[in-house]
């Protein structure tokens, strides 16, 4: 099985086929999703996903500590966002900011106590954390409004000191998050190619050699849970703003899971670009094989079980080799002549 470390570094630098075909299609995506039977809204939820899927990478793919309560930071950015714009201001930038927050400072506590630990007691104690985030939401009526969740969320425009964007329409809401998420992939692709994306995943190999030759696995790996939980904060004062609510569904166990499905089927262990193809296909099965039965999450259940035995590396695994073995067969033909001609 390849893995993250097979694929060659970049340097950091954005100018790759991936990233062009990334901000093409999130450039485009108005123009031609109702021509293709889907609608306008989906491709706000698909990139807000995306924004989570990407840093909730960070923490799962490259250093390799296998949260399962994630949702919770998700969950934390949007009732930050909501309960800035009820009760401090109804201002877009300080929502966000505080969804980045609290989602950064939720998971710094967290980090402080889940960073010593690697493998099935990594992810269980992520899963008691986030299910204490989702407790709390439910049985702190008084400020999350317990299982109504804050309703009526505000819109706030977007302003830029000279001028000021209305965001209630879809359309207008869509190119804000899509700029915002543009920029994050960006920053996460500098982030992952840059020498501390190379002790990433020398943590994730091997950690207590990694340790000896004079790394801080401990804060590395407390330094990434915070930031993928800031990434995650800031996808949920995206969902808060877009669905104009936040309830504690939003950081259930359901929502943790399938974040790591999506992860794991896009092949997010082995490539940068995994959690976006897996973002997409489940967004895509979900409208798709939903409008033909309301089976449809059993049979991505299936799809999700197939991948994992036969293609554990995922999509973007499987389209690595493909690329890797048409390359060969390439190099081969280009060759033969060379020989036959000595």
């Amino acid at each position: 099985m390849i893995s993250l470390s097979d694929i060659p570094a970049h340097g950091g630098t954005p100018v790759t086929l991936g990233m062009g075909l990334f901000l093409a299609a999130l450039a485009t995506a108005p123009f031609w999703l109702e021509s293709v039977g889907l609608y306008q809204y989906l491709g706000i939820e698909v990139a807000i996903w995306i924004l989570f899927a990407m840093g909730f990478n960070l923490l799962f793919g490259y250093i390799g500590l296998h949260s399962f309560g994630h949702g919770a930071y998700l969950g934390v950015g949007a009732y930050a966002f909501g309960l800035f714009q009820q009760g401090v201001a109804v201002n877009l930038w300080g929502g966000l900011l505080a969804a980045i927050l609290a989602a950064a400072v939720a998971g710094a506590i967290v980090a402080a106590f889940v960073s010593h630990r690697r493998g099935i007691y990594f992810a269980l104690m992520s899963i008691a954390f986030g299910q204490v985030f989702w407790f709390c939401a439910i049985k702190l009526h008084w400020l999350t409004g317990g299982e109504d969740g804050l309703l009526g969320i505000p819109r706030p425009d977007l302003s830029l000191g000279f001028v000021s964007i209305p965001l209630d329409d879809n359309r207008a809401l869509y190119w804000f998050v899509a700029v915002v998420v543009a920029v994050s992939v960006l920053a996460l692709w500098r982030l992952v190619n840059a020498p501390f994306g190379r002790v990433l995943q020398a943590i994730r190999q091997n950690e207590t050699r990694a340790r000896f030759v004079g790394y801080n696995v401990w804060l590395i790996k407390w330094l990434t849970f915070v930031l993928s939980a800031a990434f995650a904060g800031l996808a949920g004062g995206l969902f808060a703003m877009a669905q104009e609510s936040a309830y504690p569904d939003v950081m259930s166990l359901h929502q943790s899971g399938l974040i790591v499905m999506m992860v794991l089927v896009g092949g997010g262990l082995v490539s940068f670009w995994g959690p976006v193809l897996g973002v997409v296909l489940y967004f895509l099965a979900r409208d798709f094989i939903g409008g033909i039965t309301e089976t449809w999450l059993l049979w991505f259940g299936l799809m999700f079980m197939l991948m994992v035995m036969t293609r554990p590396e995922g999509l973007a695994g499987l389209i690595h080799v493909v690329r890797r073995q048409l390359g060969h067969e390439a190099a081969t033909r280009s060759e033969a002549p060379k020989t036959k001609e000595v």
